[in-house]
Formats: C-alpha cells, sequence, structure tokens
C-alpha cells in the first residue's frame, strides 16, 4: 500500500509539471475534441467513441509502464538498438497524423483491423488506444526520485511485484491529470456551437499537432522548450520522498559496499570541503565519449589532479539547465589541472543509444570525456539518486563535496578552485566564470532548505554541520538565504531535532513571501518574523508542512524559531 501511494502520489506531481505540456495539445485534440458529439452525429458519419479518452490514456499507461520496466531488457536481448520504441512511437504517431489529414489513408490504415470489429467501431474509437500506445513510447516525464527508483531497477533488471505495483501506480498518477485534461477538451468543444461546424476542422488540427509532436521529437524541440519553463514541481517531488519509510520502500541511496561506505560523510551542497572516503570506481562502462580512441578512464590514474564526476542524461531537463555550468568549469579551468568525468546514466532506452548521447554533448557543448553507463553500474556504485549530480574529488582520489540536483553552482565552483590550489599553490587561476543560474526561482526567493544531514543546504551557523549530536550557536553575521542552529541538536539524516531539555533555537534569513516549515513528532514552536509578529504552533503526527510567516514581500526577512524537545524539523519551503 505505502508503494501504491507514494507512485501514485509522484505521479501526479508529474503530471502537472512542465514535462507534460509537449503531449497536451495531442491530447486535447485527440483524446478529447474527437470525441464530442454533437446534434448533427445522427446523419453524418459514425460518431467517435465516448470511450477514446479512456483509450488513449490506458495505451499511454500500458506502453510507458512496458517500456520502462522492459523495454531496455527486451531490446537488449534481441540486439536491437535501445531507441528503436521511440522511433517506432514517432512513426506510428506520423501514420495516425496523416490518417487524420487524409481520410482515405485512415481506411487504408483501418483495413487489417475490420476482420476484429465492426467499422464503426474501428474508426476513431479503436485508434484511440494506438495513440496512447505510441504516446506512451515518446512520453518522458521529469526526473524525479520515484521515477528514478523505477529506472534503476528496470536498468538493472531488479523487477520484483513491488517495483511493478511502483510502476503502475506512477502512470496511473500521471494519467490522471491528462485524462482530466482530454475531458475537458471533450466538454468545451462540446459547449462551444462553432466548433459544430467544424468538425473536419478539428479532424486537422488533431492531425496537424500529431505531426508536430513527431517532428518536434525528431528534432528534440520538446526539451527545448522545457528548458525555458522551470520545473515547479521538483521541490514537491523531493518532500514525498524525503522521509525514512518513503527511502526506504523506494530503495534510495543503493548497496553500501566498504567502497562507497564514507560517502555518508559528505553533506549535499556543503558551502566547505567535508572528507568522504576514497571515491568509487568507475565501472561497467559500455563506452565512451571524447577519449583518444574510446579509451576508458581509471580514476587511479588521475591522481595529482581535480574530477569533478557528473552524472547526467540528455533528456533530462533539470540537467539541460545544469550542464552549461559544468561545461563552463570544463573551459575555464582544464588548463589549471580539472578534469571533468560525465557519467551518462539513462532514464530512458533510448537515452542508451550512443548516437543519440553524441549528439546531445554535442548540442551542449560537451567536449570533455563522457562514460556511457547504460546499465546504471557507476550510479549504483556512487549510490546516486539525482540527475544531476556532482561528485568533486581531490588530487588524492578523495571525495570531498558532493551536490545533488540543480543550483549550488557558485558554491561548488569555489570549492573547484581551492582543491585546484591546494593541488598546485603555484596555479593562476582565471575569474569565476558568469553562467547565469536558471534553477526554478533562482534569485527570486531563497531555495528550498533542509535540515538532514543528507541534504542539508544554506548551512549558515558554528560550527560545522554534522550527523549525531551538537551545540550550535548562532554566527555574529549570518549570510542572506541561509539558516543556523542554537542549542544542542540532534542531527539525523532527513530532520534535526533538539536534544536538551530547553528545546533549540533556528535563525533563518531568506527573500520570500511565504514561509512554510515541515514539521513532525509532538510538541510545540514559536517563531518570529523580523522581531515583530510572533505565533505559536502545535505540532503532531507524521510529516507536514505548517505555514510559518505569510503575506509579506519578497524582500530580505529574518524568522527565529524556538522548537520543542520532540519536535522534529525536516525542511523550510518557500513561496
Amino acid at each position: 500500500m505505502e508503494l501504491v501511494i507514494i507512485g501514485l502520489l509522484g505521479g501526479l506531481i508529474t503530471g502537472i509539471s512542465p514535462c507534460i505540456l509537449p503531449v497536451l495539445p495531442v491530447i486535447f485534440l485527440t483524446g478529447g475534441a474527437q470525441s464530442a458529439r454533437f446534434s448533427s452525429d445522427a446523419d453524418g458519419p459514425a460518431p467517435a467513441s465516448r470511450w477514446r479518452p479512456y483509450l488513449v490514456i490506458a495505451g499511454l499507461v500500458t506502453s510507458f509502464t512496458l517500456v520502462t520496466l522492459l523495454g531496455s531488457l527486451l531490446l537488449g536481448a534481441l540486439g536491437l538498438p535501445q531507441d528503436v520504441l521511440r522511433w517506432a512511437g514517432i512513426a506510428v504517431l506520423v501514420l495516425i497524423g496523416v490518417g487524420l489529414l487524409v481520410p482515405r489513408f485512415e481506411r487504408l490504415l483501418e483495413k487489417p483491423f475490420q476482420r476484429l470489429a465492426r467499422r464503426s467501431e474501428v474508426q476513431n474509437g479503436g485508434s484511440g488506444y494506438g495513440v496512447g500506445l505510441a504516446l506512451g513510447t515518446v512520453f518522458v516525464p521529469c526526473a524525479g526520485p520515484v521515477l528514478a527508483a523505477i529506472i534503476v531497477a528496470g536498468s538493472t533488471g531488479r523487477i520484483d511485484v513491488g517495483t511493478v505495483v511502483l510502476t503502475l501506480s506512477f502512470a496511473v498518477g500521471v494519467c490522471i491529470p491528462l485524462l482530466f485534461f482530454a475531458l475537458a477538451g471533450r466538454g468545451l468543444v462540446e459547449r462551444i456551437r462553432a466548433f459544430r461546424t467544424h468538425e473536419r476542422g478539428l479532424r486537422i488540427a488533431a492531425g496537424v499537432a500529431m505531426l508536430a509532436l513527431a517532428v518536434g521529437l525528431v528534432f528534440n524541440v520538446p526539451q527545448l522548450l522545457q528548458r525555458l519553463v522551470p520545473d515547479y514541481t521538483a521541490g514537491v517531488q523531493r518532500q514525498l520522498t524525503d522521509n525514512p519509510d518513503a527511502r526506504r520502500a523506494l530503495d534510495l541511496g543503493g548497496l553500501v559496499t566498504d567502497e562507497n561506505r564514507d560517502l555518508d560523510k559528505c553533506t549535499n551542497g556543503a558551502a566547505e570541503l567535508e572528507s568522504c572516503g576514497a571515491a568509487p570506481s568507475i565501472r561497467g562502462i559500455e563506452g565512451w565519449l571524447n577519449t583518444p580512441a574510446g579509451a576508458p578512464i581509471d580514476l587511479a590514474d588521475l591522481r595529482g589532479e581535480v574530477v569533478l564526476i557528473d552524472f547526467w542524461a540528455y533528456s533530462c531537463i533539470n540537467c539541460q539547465r545544469s550542464v552549461p555550468h559544468v561545461v563552463a568549469w570544463d573551459d575555464a579551468y582544464r588548463d589549471a589541472g580539472l578534469r571533468v568525468i560525465g557519467i551518462h546514466s539513462p532514464e530512458y532506452a533510448f537515452e542508451k543509444d550512443a548516437a543519440n548521447v553524441a549528439a546531445g554533448a554535442r548540442d551542449f557543448g560537451i567536449t570533455y570525456p563522457v562514460a556511457l553507463d547504460n546499465s546504471l553500474s557507476t550510479w549504483t556504485n556512487y549510490r546516486n539518486r539525482y540527475w544531476p549530480a556532482h561528485y568533486l574529488i581531490d588530487a588524492d582520489g578523495a571525495v570531498r563535496h558532493i551536490a545533488f540536483g540543480e543550483g549550488n553552482y557558485a558554491a561548488t565552483e569555489t570549492l573547484i578552485r581551492e582543491l585546484l590550489q591546494d593541488a598546485d599553490p603555484a596555479v593562476t587561476l582565471p575569474e569565476p566564470t558568469e553562467v547565469a543560474d536558471e534553477t526554478p526561482d533562482a534569485g527570486t526567493r531563497t531555495r528550498e532548505t533542509f535540515l538532514g544531514s543528507a541534504k542539508d543546504v544554506n548551512y549558515g551557523g558554528e560550527p560545522a554541520y554534522r550527523a549525531g549530536e551538537g551545540e550550535y550557536r548562532l554566527p555574529d553575521e549570518q549570510p542572506g538565504g541561509s539558516f543556523a542552529l542554537d542549542g544542542a541538536w540532534r542531527v539525523e539524516t532527513q530532520y534535526a531535532t533538539p536534544s536538551g531539555t530547553a528545546g533549540g533555537g533556528i535563525r533563518l534569513e531568506f527573500h520570500a513571501e511565504v514561509v512554510r516549515m515541515v514539521l513532525a513528532g509532538q510538541g510545540e514552536v514559536r517563531v518570529r518574523l523580523d522581531d515583530g509578529q510572533e505565533q505559536t504552533l502545535a505540532v503532531s503526527g507524521t510529516p507536514r508542512s505548517y505555514a510559518v510567516a505569510e503575506g509579506k514581500d519578497a524582500a530580505a526577512h529574518v524568522l527565529d524559531v524556538l522548537v520543542s524537545p520532540g519536535v522534529e524539523v525536516y525542511s523550510f519551503t518557500f513561496g
């Protein structure tokens, strides 16, 4: 039941994300508008099936589930290219689109099915499921922890009943908003009188939309468009899985071995260098790009140089906003001793095709080595769970910094420069790079702030933030957009909780109109905004979001929080 809930919620969040924008016109026109009924239907051709929206969505659920779980394994067993399903889906979209534009061609497509059903049932009805099947092979939702768990299981062959349940529930969750959109499209068309005399126009519009989607997919236009739209659901996706129960259910974090055990000593996005053990090896790589004759790279051969490992996938929207920073660092610091290695860990089967990855790398201007981690062996060895993810390794081969997801670029670059100077005190470094941070809401409000040791960000207090119990104090000068603790606290992987009988304090410097805290446990939280407005919140139960400041402008503010013993503080979110 827990997997079903996580899958449904993860799918629902994805279903309202920017990633579904490219398929909405097709869903609206072929799933919704074409199933509209008009009074003229009795005198005209056989009406479209009222089940058409459900058939389209059912087809999408079916193909997305099968392709995600079994596509890579099946194609590998048959020795077929990994993107053959994607191209087959595009071809089907083209055929259906042409059929909508040219009725005679549509009749030719329908002829093979006439033995299975009456013509009236085939026309406009049966093809709805075909449209959904085609869409499921080309549909690329935004990456998130839930989808990552599904993809890793499918790519590594670790598919069990739980994985199937999670995948089906995720697919259903994604499709629920799409079904509402299709049904809304049908209702809209039926209510607007002008459409009743333009039924042929609706078919033509649906055909054009289908062909436009197919052409756009060939040239990766949807990814280019999505890059311009911030993923406003990313924070909610992370909140869904930022608790121990969800992480255990999804098996996030990978298999712990002696080689990667010390990675837990690194905190996500830390502002200072940390020591997190020897870097795990790069293993299970199917091929290399941008190396002499495709020669592999061994981290042991790079001792004496600073290494940045970037986990990415070329169609991942989050990666597309992150890669320009990595490319800029490679250009700026390569001569100073930085070696960048891209670990391309595919989300989807078509991303396993070396030609597709090479084209994606060229589009981004990537000239540094790229490892094709098609079996996700290196991803698993690093216990990674995010696209993108950066691992910074010093000249002695130790991991010194980890940053998950978008953002944190300035801190990562600062630490790159520090390690380069440690490796060669005589090195001359260029000016810091100036690539615009396109992380959603960058510069307009403080980024989501986590207090757990696994993902803490924006910490600006004293002493260094560490897992376990410790005494903290507020700094004399706290950076903007940061938090600091005061008193005795115990920092767990996902949250922090006061360890003293007097409770613990938090000071938050932020820019936002709304502040919410994700809290759990039993007790109360007293908050004071800008030394003025005060309120007390009663906290009980499992983690949920509490509003602590609302109705303010997005200027700089200070929030002082007193947390009683027994309350667990997971994060601050901003709106």
